[in-house]
């Protein structure tokens, strides 16, 4: 037995020695890929090299299984491998060199990537290595012309597979719906909640879930439907300069979900919010579907979801910012006062709405710097595609003009609110600090732009410290605000 163990697996390592090349396949959710690919094999295992962000990467990091071929150069007739095996991504640092080293070896076409500091210090580059579970050996011209080589060891334990599965699931259902931006719902929902709660002293929880929750599946609907017609256009697939905070979820571009799914998704989520809008409707107003502040209020937020890239395309004329600082602002800040207090007057929501609405607005906004070729390219007209120009180096200075003088005059309203109708509101200008943080480090990074030698590829990755600071404001704002009411209540 251990004789022809070690007759198969010299056979499998020799076949391994003589190729440099193999062909890999992926797959998430019955959404499969395959990519030739550069190998070096230590033994049994193999070593490749690929940028984090392919599609391939992707897919291993949702499911590590994958499925291999390897077929050496100048072998007559079919001799190959076929593996099934895990594949991860090297995270130590020695492991990382010795795949360097043994992947060099082999190939130079990416040395330059490899060594590109910018590119490791933004995990750009990867490597990553597959441990076989199972090798077949096929040799059509041999008298056993299929062969298996099982290895046990690196199979997952039972709880090792269940967990990753959990795990991995939830990973991909929080990148589907792009779920660390659901605080634009968070935000606006809690403020008209409490501030409902002030006026009445009395915070009804059994009314606040259903509408976070219809708000929330908002949001996704919002979030998907647009993926689905930003990948339609090929907006999405255009944009080079995606990060975390733009060129959208990239779900279909990593053939993580197909766009038929993603839009009966959206859709399935705009049809929970219709639910619990119109079991709110019922509770509050007396029938599902009683003509009623509330109803006008959430049919408004559903059609503006939809519209902001499809089918009227807000986003495409210019009229994105505005659709959003409507959904993320006024409406839901006025329909969760609605909800706690339905004989509110609604100025007081009206009034902070504003504030909380430029700042998601000023979101977007900053996001559109990066995606800024990608819109122009198919027409997408943002206000950043305006102001910077057609030409090929965007001119910034104007868009970030208007996100600097609309920080400012969020602010102001939030200032001169406060005095008015709740001074202990005013600790939501302590973000104001970070706001001239981001705003040092935004014009530091125009200067860097407008230099004849700069590097058009790498700089707008220097910026997402201005995106996340952007978020950052709108969240702590909100937040300090609804703070601010919940302070005055319980003082009084």
């Amino acid at each position: 037995m251990n004789n022809n163990y070690n007759n198969l697996k010299n056979k499998i390592l020799d076949l391994m020695n003589r190729a440099d090349f193999m062909t890999l396949s992926t797959s998430v959710f019955s959404h499969p890929s395959a990519a030739n690919v550069y190998f070096a094999n230590d033994g049994l295992d193999i070593y490749f090299f690929t940028f984090n962000p392919t599609r391939k990467a992707v897919q291993i990091n949702f499911n590590p299984k994958v499925q291999i071929v390897i077929r050496p150069d100048g072998e007559d007739g079919i001799k190959e491998l076929q593996l099934d095996g895990y594949a991860k991504k090297i995270v130590n640092p020695e492991e990382k060199e010795k795949a360097k080293d043994m992947i060099l070896k082999v190939t130079t076409a990416f040395e330059e990537y490899m060594n590109d500091q910018f590119l490791i210090d933004n995990d750009v580059v990867g490597y990553y290595k597959v441990s076989p579970t199972l090798v077949k050996y096929v040799d059509f011209y041999a008298e056993k012309q299929f062969e298996w080589l099982e290895i046990p060891e690196n199979n997952l334990s039972m709880f090792s597979e269940l967990k990753s599965k959990i795990l991995n699931g939830l990973k991909y259902w929080i990148t589907i719906i792009r779920a660390p931006f659901l605080t634009a719902t968070i935000v606006p929902v809690i403020l008209g909640s409490v501030i409902g709660f002030s006026e009445t002293g009395i915070f009804n929880w059994s009314l606040f879930w259903p509408v976070l929750l219809g708000a929330t599946f908002a949001h996704i609907g919002t979030n998907t439907i647009n993926d689905y017609f930003d990948h339609l256009s090929r907006n999405d697939e255009n944009n080079k300069l995606f990060s975390p905070f733009n060129g959208g979820s990239r779900a279909i571009q990593s053939g993580l979900i197909s766009p038929l799914t993603l839009k009966i998704f959206s859709y399935f989520c705009f049809a929970l919010t219709i639910f619990f809008g119109c079991d709110l409707n019922n509770k509050l107003y007396g029938d599902f579907f009683a003509t009623s502040p509330l109803m006008i209020i959430g049919i408004a937020g559903i059609l503006l979801g939809i519209l902001y890239t499809g089918y009227l395309r807000l986003a495409y004329n210019g009229l994105g910012d505005i659709a959003v600082f409507l959904g993320f602002g006024p409406l839901m800040v006025l329909g969760s006062n609605l909800v706690q207090n339905p004989n509110s007057d609604l100025l007081v929501s009206l009034v902070f709405s504003i504030p909380v609405g430029i700042l998601i607005a000023l979101v977007l906004f900053i996001n559109c710097f990066q995606d800024y070729n990608a819109d122009k390219s198919v027409n997408k007209n943002s206000w950043v595609v305006r102001l910077a120009g057609p030409n090929s180096k965007a001119n910034y200075r104007k868009p970030f003009k208007v996100w600097r003088i609309a920080m400012i005059i969020a602010f102001l309203i939030i200032g001169i609110a406060s005095a008015f109708f709740n001074p202990l509101a005013s600790i939501a200008l302590l973000p104001i600090f970070l706001f001239h943080f981001a705003n040092k480090k935004g014009l530091s990074w125009l200067l860097e732009w407008e230099k004849d030698n700069a590097d058009l590829q790498k700089l707008p990755y220097e910026l997402l410290i201005v995106n996340v600071s952007t978020i950052g404001i709108h969240f702590l704002t909100g937040l300090l605000l609804s703070l601010g009411f919940i302070i005055r209540s319980l003082w009084i």
